[in-house]
This record gives structure tokens, sequence and C-alpha cells, in this order.
């Protein structure tokens, strides 16, 4: 029951000389546990797991897990790597520090078979020492996988427990329910309505809780009483991400990470900045100054929360 709802992202604030700025880190994990989110993530693709030491790994989720347990809060950590070897290691690393689950991702380098994804998954689950795994298997990912193979990787390793993925149409949300009945499914955060109403989404791994995580954890709230309204919103949100975010991926070539960076610095509600590490580029403060107005104007919902 714990791997449900809308959790948030951490994101890793980058100093001007492309160190990772602890305090900075500490304080924006001290805003999300007061934000009241379901829960807190590490190292996905916004925590630019891809670019970091395993001594710069180690030091951001023992802070995570310090201040989480702390608080009370449920914590996930990625130990995602495009090198089996290394996220087993990372693996086992955070299975020492206990959290409510450990999310991986299929060796990346060269793309596995259902067979070698299986024995890759039966890997992490020994790894981590009977926690349960969430398998990330996003868009860009090179083998992404539809739903029927999904449910044959989770019915071969019983401790992937939930997945992180895009959604698709309805004939994608006809087969989820088919294959993964009873895998914690984590849709994207702005169509985490749509996935409820459907009755396929356990929660979200938010990109809305980048742009206000108390405002997007008022939203994932409402859907339970009111999924009318929650519904409404999602279309304003889908809007805004269509019209005024997707753009810079699209047309100027922007990463996942740096829109999620965009999204907090246009929320501005806490000490990350908009700066990634070198070689990524990231989006000038600048154009999220451009769209704070509109941003509250199209959804004032997640800002007043």
């Amino acid at each position: 029951m714990t791997l449900r709802g809308n959790w948030a992202t951490l994101l890793l604030p980058i100093a001007a000389d492309d160190a990772i700025d602890s305090g900075r880190l500490g304080e924006e994990i001290d805003i999300l546990i007061a934000a009241g989110v379901d829960g807190i993530y590490s190292n996905g693709t916004a925590g630019e797991f891809h670019n970091q030491t395993e001594t710069e790994y180690e030091a951001i989720q023992a802070l995570l897990a310090e201040k989480c347990r702390a608080a009370g809060m449920p914590f996930v950590i990625g130990a995602c790597q495009g090198d089996p070897r290394q996220s087993l290691e990372r693996v086992r690393r955070a299975a020492g520090l206990q959290p409510a689950a450990i999310q991986v991702i299929l060796p990346d380098w060269w793309p596995v078979t259902d067979e070698e994804a299986i024995d890759f998954l039966a890997m992490m689950a020994e790894a981590a020492r009977e926690l349960p795994l969430v398998l990330y298997n996003p868009p860009h990912a090179k083998r992404v996988l539809p739903p029927e193979v999904l449910g044959r990787l989770t019915q071969a390793v019983p401790s992937v427990k939930a997945i992180k993925l895009a959604d698709g149409d309805e004939a994608w949300y006809v087969a989820a329910r088919r294959y993964l009945a009873g895998i914690a499914l984590f849709v994207p955060g702005h169509h985490l309505a749509t996935g409820l109403k459907a009755g396929v989404a356990a929660g979200a791994f938010s990109n809305v809780a980048c742009l206000s995580p108390r405002g997007a954890q008022a939203w994932a709230d409402s859907m339970a009483d009111d999924i009318g309204t929650a519904l409404d919103l999602e279309h304003r949100i889908c809007r805004f991400m269509d019209e005024h975010i997707v753009p810079f991926r699209r047309d100027h070539g922007y990463s996942n990470a740096a829109l999620d960076k965009l999204l907090a610095a246009i929320g501005a509600w806490g000490p990350v900045g908009p700066r990634l590490r070198r070689p990524y580029r990231w989006i000038p403060q600048s154009e999220a100054e451009k769209l704070k107005p509109v941003a509250r104007a199209l959804m004032p919902e997640l800002f007043e929360a």
C-alpha cells in the first residue's frame, strides 16, 4: 500500500563548479517533507543518476534516508545504471538503507532480451534482500516494453511490485488491466487523473510535483472525491506541458531532466535551480521567469495549495 499516490522526485542542486550542493539538497528534502507528498524518490532521470560518481550516489541516498526516516516519510531509492554491474552494486548499497522500494532500469548499452531481462531482475531481487523492486521503463528506453511483456517479467520475478512507465491509448489501458493486474503502475504525473479513472494507475512519480509539490499533492488527494474536477485540471496541465514545456525537448533537444528542472524553476518552491551537470545543457532561468505567470494563470489551483 505504500507504493501508490503522488511521489516527488529528488532534483540535484548543481553549483557553478558542477558540484552537487549538499546543503541545498538537504533543504530541498525538508521542503518536500513539509509539502506532505506521499513519498520521495531519488535517482530517476530527473535526479541525474547517469551523471554522478558512486561516492556521490552514496551521499545522496544517505541524506535522503536520514531525513525521511526522521520524518516518517516513505522513500524509494533509485539504483538505476545502464551498466548492470554498477546497478547491482547500487542495489546492494541501497538495500542497507531500507527504503520502501528500490528502482532499477534494464541494462541499456545493449538492449536485453526477455530472458536476459528476467535474469537481470532476478539478480537485482536477490541483492535487494526481499525489498520490493520498481522497474523503470521510460519512453526513451532502448526497449519500451508493452504490458504483455511486462506481465511476463513480473510473473517471473515477483519482487517487481511496481512499474514506472508511460501510458498510452485506450488499447494500452485495456492491455494493462489484462496483463498487469496487481502491479502498482506509476503513470506520468500529468496523466494521473486519467490513470486513476481507468482503474490502472496506483500513482505517479510526478513531473507535476516538480512544478509544485504541495499543489500536486492536493490535486492527487482531490481525485478520490471529485475526479471530474481533477480531470479538468489535468487537461490544463497537459495543455501547459504540450504548449510550453515539450517544445524545449522537441524543437531544441533539451533532455527530460532539463524539462523537470525548468518546471521546478517555474514553481519556485525550493533551492534547486535549472542547472544540469555538464555536458548536458539546461534551460536558462530567464525562460522560467517568462513562464511563471503563464503557469499561474492556467493552473492557479497548483499554486494556491
